[in-house]
């Protein structure tokens, strides 16, 4: 193409045109840059009759510029083609952003010849086109053509040319880079939230994602991985077994046993031998040696539940364990030695205990080294309703019950129950709604009575305020009158009133105090 004169005939214009076109349709195959850019160097090599062609690109964190693909080079020479930024001409143009044209090579010093590729030939029969690739300002990388050299030609169509697909390019590696750095970005952003998931700890065999959960999620985190003592503190049914046992199973010791003990329901007299074990002959009725919970637990977990109501005689051998981390066998002296990992529990007060002299303020520190406390359900509302899906389909399930939702009346209820037995309360009002529903909807009406509000149970109070108050002093009056034995200075007293105010109370009702008399000589 560049043995054109002045004259730019109408057949290198089409020409001209279908090269771009065909770069075009090259560029748009795929989204990988290194697949498009071979095809079309060789697209160009073939239509522009060049001896060689490159493609550069810089890369700006090791200031190198290399070729990234080429026309009539073999991988060697390609491998050799790399350049400083303004060294030589290719340097030149990427460091400028200037096209240079060099007519003859063999009278250009600064044309290096860095690959080799014209060794073979006279020098002085080579021209060089290098146009730069640039996405606006920035220059990427250059576009370089070899053509023979001929008297009196003009390479400014040339120029022009290189400089159009060169834009192409540009554009190209514009789009890829804006896609790139989109999908970079998702990438990020994945890793970032899936690290987030891993950070926040949500245990497998809890239910819940209320605020006060999360914050017993991320003291279960930090605690799973030592070997610290753990006391859970919380009202009965709020699940501190499971938190036990996540403790366990997210720690260095899940392949270990996970022993569980409730302290509450072992007799005093067999607590200590339930958890320490006894030799033969140590008491009426050990006919062999027995290891105890400790022994059992050996490089694992002990749970020790109700660990408030533990008697105090076994409170100092605990103490021992786990200060000493040994015991004797009852009816032993050999000393042994354990590594067990001891998590308890307690819905009691231990403050109040130790303050009462009930509890051994030793071991209570002992114990409370990293404490937990599981939130009552009341606290906890927005799990309400998660739990009660749960329990839904387990029970559902267990019972070949088939259960398809929770009604708005009795989702109502649940959520404005106070849930005295928390979590345990909430998981058997389930079980007993999916057993009595025939279908396969939990209704109001199949909730406890104590869940039953005033509309579901059809009792609404009718009375005025001050109906309601004249009958509970009615009540209030009889009660008192009924245990006095019809005595009203009695009564009086036991209602912190005066006989007065008694007598004036007793004539507003119309009660007949006297009826009262007749238990005297029951009770002599």
């Amino acid at each position: 193409m560049h043995n054109k004169t002045k004259n730019y005939s109408i057949k290198e214009e089409i020409k001209e045109l279908t090269l771009l076109f065909e770069i075009s349709l090259i560029l748009d195959r795929s989204m990988d840059l290194r697949e498009v850019i071979g095809p079309v160097i060789e697209t160009v090599g073939k239509n522009m009759h060049i001896m060689q062609g490159t493609l550069t690109l810089y890369n700006r964190e090791t200031g190198e510029i290399f070729i990234e693909a080429a026309y009539g080079l073999s991988k060697s020479q390609q491998k050799r083609g790399r350049y400083k930024l303004g060294e030589g001409i290719t340097g030149k143009v990427v460091k400028t952003g200037q096209p240079v044209v060099i007519p003859r090579i063999s009278e250009e010093p600064l044309f290096l010849n860095r690959t080799g590729a014209r060794n073979k030939l006279r020098k002085k029969d080579i021209s060089f086109i290098c146009v730069p690739i640039k996405i606006e300002n920035e220059v990427i990388g250059s576009l370089s053509i070899d053509l023979l050299f001929a008297e009196n030609i003009s390479f400014n169509e040339d120029v022009r040319l290189l400089s159009i697909i060169s834009s192409m390019i540009a554009q190209a590696v514009k789009l890829r880079q804006t896609a790139m750095e989109k999908q970079e970005r998702l990438i990020e952003e994945n890793i970032r939230f899936k690290n987030e998931l891993k950070n926040k700890f949500f245990p497998t065999n809890i239910i819940g994602k209320s605020h006060a959960m999360n914050a017993v999620y991320d003291l279960i985190r930090q605690v799973s991985k030592s070997n610290a003592s753990v006391l859970i503190l919380g009202e009965s049914g709020t699940g501190k077994e499971l938190v036990a046992s996540a403790i366990h199973y997210n720690s260095l010791r899940a392949k270990k046993k996970f022993i569980k003990v409730n302290c509450a329901a072992l007799p005093e007299g067999t607590l200590e031998s339930e958890l320490f074990g006894h030799e033969q002959g140590a008491f009426t009725g050990a006919s062999k040696q027995r290891k105890g919970r400790f022994e059992l637990a050996a490089g694992g977990t002990i749970f020790l539940d109700e660990i408030g109501d533990i008697p105090p005689s076994a409170q100092i051998k605990l103490l021992r364990v786990l200060q000493e981390k040994e015991f004797e066998r009852v009816g032993g002296t050999d000393t042994i030695k354990v590594d067990v990992r001891v998590i308890t529990a307690t819905n009691r007060n231990l403050d109040k205990l130790v303050a009462d002299g009930k509890f051994r303020d030793d071991f209570y520190y002992r114990l409370n080294v990293f404490p937990i406390h599981l939130p009552p359900l009341r606290e906890r509302q927005t799990d309400i309703l998660l739990l009660a899906n749960y329990f839904g389909e387990k029970y559902s399930k267990l019972n070949n019950k088939k259960l398809r939702r929770i009604s708005t009346p009795a989702i109502d209820m649940l959520m404005s129950y106070h849930w005295p037995g928390n979590v345990r309360e909430l998981e058997n009002c389930i079980e007993r709604a999916v057993l009595v529903s025939n279908d396969g909807v939990i209704h109001g009406h199949n909730l406890p009575p104590t869940l039953q509000t005033a509309e579901a149970s059809g009792t609404i109070h009718t009375g005025t305020l001050q109906e309601s108050l004249d009958n509970l002093e009615h009540e209030l009056i009889m009660d008192a009158l009924k245990t006095s034995c019809g005595n009203k200075a009695k009564a009086a007293r036991s209602l912190g009133i005066t006989e007065r105010i008694m007598g004036i109370r007793v004539k507003k009702h119309g009660i007949n105090y006297r009826r009262f008399h007749t238990c005297r000589y029951e009770i002599d």
